[in-house]
C-alpha cells in the first residue's frame, strides 16, 4: 500500500499541470474575456455602442492605440502566452493566486472569505443525507419488494426529480415571506444584528438561516445514496457466504450487520471524500443564488461571468487539487474498510 501511495502522489504533481494545462488554453481561446469586456464597458460609457468580441479595430470607437495597450497590460495580456502560463504555474505552486481583476483583492483573500458559506452547507447536508440514506436503504434492501420499499421508491424517485432551484423557490413562497408565512429569513447567512447576539443565540440564528438552503440540498442526495446503499446491500445478500452464515444459525440481524454490512457500505464508505468535495463546491451554486448566500459557488459563478481569471484560475486549481487527494484518500478508506483490498497487487 506504501508503495501504491508513493505512486499515486508522483502522479498527483504532472496530472495537476496537464489539468491546468488544459483550462488554461481552453479559457484562454474562450470568446470574450477581460480585456473585451472592459472595452465594451468604455464604448458603452463613451459612444453607448456595443463592442464586437474579437475585434480589435478602433477605427469606429475612436480609441487609440495607447488605451488599447494599456488595458492589456492591465491584465497581464501584454505578455506571450507561454509567459503567461509559466508565471502562472510559478506562483500557483508557492499558493500565490494574485489578486482579482474586479475586486481588487488577493484571490486568496476573497476564497477564505466564501469559505464558510460553502463549508457550513456541505458539512451539515452531508451529515443529512448519511445520517437519513443509509438506514433507510438497509431498510429498503431487507424489504426488498413490500409495500414499504414501493412507498418510499415512489417518494425517493419524485424528490429525485425536483430540482433543488425549484424547491428553493417553492420555499421562499412558502415560508420566507412570499404568499403565505414568514417564517424564515429570504436571504444572507446570518442577521443584521448577529454580532450583538449571545453565543447561543448566534447558534441559533445561524441554524435558522441555513436550514431551508440545507433542506433543499440534502432532499436530491438522499434519493441517490439511498438507492445505492439498497442496491449495494441488495448485490450483497445474494452472494453464497449470507446462505451459509443463515444456515450457521444466524438471524437477519446478525447476518446483516456481522457480514453484509461492512461489504455492502465499502462503496458508500469510500466515496464519502468527494461527495464532501462535490457538496461543498458544486452542489450548492444555485442555493447560494437563489438564498444570496455568498459562498464559493456563487463567487465561481460572477467570476465566470466577469471574466475575472485569476479567481476562476485559483478556484480550478484548489478545486483540481482537493479532488485528486481526496482520490487518493478515498483509496486509503478502501484499505481500511477492508483489508483484503490490494492495490499493488492489482497494478
Amino acid at each position: 500500500m506504501i508503495n501504491y501511495l508513493y505512486k499515486r502522489l508522483f502522479l498527483l504533481l504532472p496530472t495537476l499541470f496537464g489539468i491546468m494545462c488544459i483550462n488554461f488554453i481552453i479559457i484562454q481561446f474562450s470568446p470574450g474575456g477581460p480585456v473585451e469586456l472592459m472595452l465594451v464597458k468604455y464604448n458603452t460609457l463613451s459612444t453607448n455602442e456595443t463592442y464586437q468580441k474579437n475585434d480589435f479595430y478602433r477605427g469606429k470607437e475612436g480609441l487609440n492605440e495607447d488605451l488599447l495597450n494599456e488595458i492589456k497590460e492591465l491584465y497581464g495580456f501584454d505578455k506571450p502566452l507561454l509567459t503567461r502560463f509559466v508565471s502562472m504555474i510559478k506562483s500557483y505552486a508557492m499558493f500565490d493566486f494574485g489578486e482579482s481583476f474586479y475586486r481588487k483583492d488577493k484571490v486568496i483573500d476573497i476564497i477564505k472569505e466564501k469559505l464558510p458559506v460553502s463549508i457550513s452547507l456541505g458539512i451539515f447536508s452531508t451529515i443529512l443525507i448519511y445520517l437519513i440514506s443509509i438506514p433507510l436503504g438497509i431498510k429498503k434492501a431487507i424489504k426488498n419488494g413490500s409495500r414499504f420499499d414501493t412507498i418510499s421508491s415512489i417518494f425517493i424517485v419524485f424528490a429525485y426529480s425536483i430540482p433543488s432551484f425549484l424547491l428553493a423557490i417553492l420555499f421562499i413562497i412558502l415560508f420566507c415571506g412570499g404568499n403565505y408565512l414568514s417564517i424564515f429569513p429570504l436571504q444572507g447567512i446570518v442577521s443584521e444584528d448577529f454580532a450583538t447576539l449571545s453565543l447561543t443565540s448566534k447558534i441559533l440564528d445561524y441554524l435558522w438561516h441555513i436550514i431551508l438552503p440545507v433542506i433543499c440540498i440534502t432532499i436530491g442526495g438522499i434519493a441517490t445514496l439511498s438507492l445505492l446503499v439498497k442496491n449495494s446491500f441488495l448485490d450483497e445478500l445474494s452472494k453464497q457466504y449470507v446462505l451459509i452464515a443463515k444456515t450457521k444459525g444466524l438471524n437477519d440481524r446478525q447476518v446483516i450487520f456481522r457480514h453484509v454490512f461492512r461489504n455492502a457500505m465499502l462503496l458508500v464508505i469510500a466515496s464519502f471524500p468527494s461527495a464532501i468535495l462535490s457538496m461543498f463546491f458544486t452542489g450548492s451554486l444555485m442555493i447560494e443564488i437563489i438564498f444570496s448566500l455568498d459562498g464559493l459557488g456563487l463567487l465561481g459563478y460572477e467570476a465566470i461571468i466577469n471574466r475575472d481569471y485569476p479567481v476562476i484560475f485559483a478556484s480550478l486549481y484548489i478545486f483540481t487539487l482537493l479532488g485528486l487527494i481526496m482520490g487518493i484518500i478515498s483509496d486509503i478508506i478502501y484499505v481500511l474498510v477492508d483489508r483484503r483490498i490490494d492495490f499493488e497487487k492489482r497494478e
